[in-house]
């Protein structure tokens, strides 16, 4: 039983590195159209710029609202080419 506790843990973890956008997608929609917890923007109306300055922001503390840190632990340990591997993916 631990073994396949352990595998599947390392299965998540391979597929969330294979897929940058899977932990933002329970909240923001498989393609970025909702509003997270009816909180936020709609992230796929957002531009790529916009989305990558928010991501940045959320990671230093400038930027967010009631989702500020939330979004905080979502985002510290991205770096900038994951944050424009999502926005190539989601944002306009």
């Amino acid at each position: 039983m631990k073994k396949i506790i352990i595998a599947a843990s390392l299965l998540a973890t391979v597929a969330a590195f294979a897929n940058p956008y899977a932990k933002c997608a329970g909240c923001h929609g498989a393609n970025g159209e909702k509003s997270a917890l009816g909180k936020s923007k709609v992230i796929k109306d957002m531009s790529k710029a916009d989305f990558v300055a928010s991501l940045k922001g959320y990671k230093d503390g400038t930027y967010g609202g009631p989702m500020k840190g939330l979004m905080k632990g979502q985002v510290k340990n991205m770096d900038e080419a994951t944050m424009n591997a999502i926005a190539d993916k989601i944002a306009k």
